[in-house]
């Protein structure tokens, strides 16, 4: 079995390992203290399996904060992502309940965000809660979401003000995702005053 006989200081938070007096390879720090290597001991099976699965779970945590730094992504988008990336499936699991009890994955906040940046650009609930649907958001928290939104006759009103009130505006509101109400008050219908 060769033997660690050097651990040095490669670059910020990464480690050269030395096997019997030559170079082997660079590897995070944190692998190598979670792996339990050091000077002195033999690289056997176990501890060469213990490096493999924290390189692993080190690789799939990176893909993982990598894709959240691009944009906040709901834990079924993130595991999907991890996927597509490779590694095994309880790597992958264990990486996302890490980030979800860290908080940087969050359904409900992702949901309420991506919500309110919906509404803002126009769009009515029903377009929202199908993009929340496709974002694989649960029912109740995208119910929760949409119910936290302003009411979307107010989205539509401020259409109305830019558009002016008709059918084309009418058109632009059904496209957009908003109810009947909403649509109805984009023709100038009110249905509140009718008979």
């Amino acid at each position: 079995m060769p033997t660690v006989t050097a651990l040095r200081a490669h670059t910020a938070g990464h480690v050269a390992v030395e096997l019997d007096g030559r170079p082997w390879r660079v590897v995070p720090a944190e692998a190598v203290l979670r792996a339990g290597l050091d000077v002195g001991q033999e690289l056997d099976r176990e501890r060469a399996r213990a490096l493999r699965r924290e390189l692993v779970r080190l690789r799939t945590l990176g893909t993982a904060t990598s894709a959240l730094r691009r944009r906040d992504l709901s834990a079924q988008r993130l595991t999907e992502r991890l996927t597509r990336a490779g590694g095994p499936p309880p790597v992958r699991r264990q990486t996302v309940e890490t980030l979800e009890r860290m908080g940087l994955v969050d359904d409900v906040r992702f949901a309420h965000a991506r919500a309110s940046a919906l509404a803002e650009r126009g769009y009515g609930n029903a377009a929202i809660d199908a993009d929340l649907e496709r974002q694989a958001i649960a029912t109740h928290v995208r119910a929760e979401a949409l119910e936290s939104l302003e009411p979307e006759l107010a989205r539509v009103a401020r259409i109305v003000e830019r558009r002016g009130n008709g059918p084309r505006t009418a058109r632009y509101a059904t496209q957009r995702g908003f109810g009947e109400e909403a649509v109805a008050a984009a023709v100038g219908v009110d249905f509140a005053n009718d008979p």
